[in-house]
């Protein structure tokens, strides 16, 4: 029982992180990088698209969900 709760999770985990990659890949690129450090200020007067948004929610939400089942899973 414990086997099939485990191949399950671990499934799922699978899809959360093909979910994870395509999210980081499809979001654009700020292109600040380290240059925000040193005074760039575009980052904050350039205001979010709604896919952006989107993209940026979606990435959170499986970021956490990827972590949750990994923490899961290696206490199983």
């Amino acid at each position: 029982m414990q086997a099939d709760m485990t191949t399950f999770l671990m499934v799922v985990q699978f899809f959360i992180s093909i979910g994870l990659i395509a999210a980081v890949l499809l979001q654009e690129s700020k292109g600040e990088g380290l240059g925000s450090i040193g005074g760039g200020g575009r980052m904050f007067f350039n205001q979010p698209k709604g896919s952006e948004k989107v993209l940026e929610k979606a990435t959170t939400y499986l970021a956490i969900g990827f972590l949750t089942l990994s923490v899961v899973l290696s206490l199983m």
